[in-house]
């Protein structure tokens, strides 16, 4: 039986969850909507953030979504409440799975959670950890979305930039598990682990866009929406289609085409 996935996010990151997901659900259909006229979600305040990601992810079960992936760290940590009570569909954030990985592999231990400035004062990862017996510190790395989304993938100046990051951050604390708060993180996640390795870390770096599909994956397969055949994808944007479809291929490891522009209001 084919099932459809929704991958919602405000922008680009979204895709390394969907780059994730298409391998280990290939028969499925994915939509995925960026939000892109109204990004970054960050700046805006808790009542619009979830009405942003509330009218995001209507439209995509409108589309035929049969489970909703919230690839935004920010609403996950916001609005991942209103948007479960909006839709009529399973929900999956990206903030829980990436915890519950932690606490599998490294019970009771000190993480480290590297993400955007907006998402480190939600406190969201903290709270999540804390109720999974990890005891997390959290990190802002306000440089590093733009530095991926510039294409500096591996630059120097992008592994200095981590480096300096890490340093400050491990200054506070010995982690077992460094978990990557922000979805452009996964992009930059082998110089992570690198820079670690180079500060003396034996951290384990948890990618939360891997975390995020693997658990999909398994709520497809519990709930017997087994799919099979190869994986289909369509995109849609709220503005800049094609800056969408340039940057897109690099997070998505693949082409990008035929992405579709929608309103969905102000």
């Amino acid at each position: 039986m084919s099932v459809t996935i929704g991958v919602f996010d405000s922008g680009f990151g979204g895709l390394t969850v969907l780059r994730e997901l298409l391998p280990l659900i290939p028969g499925a259909h994915y939509v995925y909507l960026g939000d892109t006229a109204r990004l970054p979600y960050g700046s805006k305040s808790q009542t619009t953030i979830a009405r942003y990601a509330v009218e995001s992810a209507r439209f995509l079960e409108s589309r035929g979504a049969d489970h909703l992936v919230v690839a935004c760290n920010t609403a996950s940590a916001l609005a991942l409440e209103q948007i479960a009570a909006s839709v009529h569909i399973p929900v999956t954030g990206v903030i829980e799975p990436a915890v519950s990985t932690a606490r599998q592999r490294h019970p009771d231990a000190n993480v480290l959670v590297l993400a955007t400035a907006a998402t480190v004062q939600s406190h969201a990862y903290r709270t999540r950890c804390a109720a999974h017996g990890l005891h997390a510190t959290e990190r802002a790395c306000p440089l590093l979305v733009p530095l991926v989304e510039e294409g500096w993938i591996d630059h120097p100046v992008t592994r200095e930039v981590i480096r300096i990051y890490l340093q400050e951050a491990l200054a506070a604390g010995t982690p077992r598990a460094v978990l990557l708060g922000c979805t452009h993180y996964p992009l930059i996640a082998p110089s992570i682990q690198s820079s670690l390795r180079e500060l003396g870390s034996e951290a384990e770096v948890i990618d939360s866009a891997r975390a995020t599909a693997v658990s999909v994956e398994r709520a497809v397969h519990h709930m017997g929406e087994l799919s099979y055949g190869e994986a289909t994808f369509e995109c849609y944007v709220t503005d800049s289609v094609e800056k969408f479809e340039r940057l897109g291929s690099n997070f998505l490891g693949r082409p990008v085409k035929g992405v579709q522009l929608v309103d969905l209001g102000g």
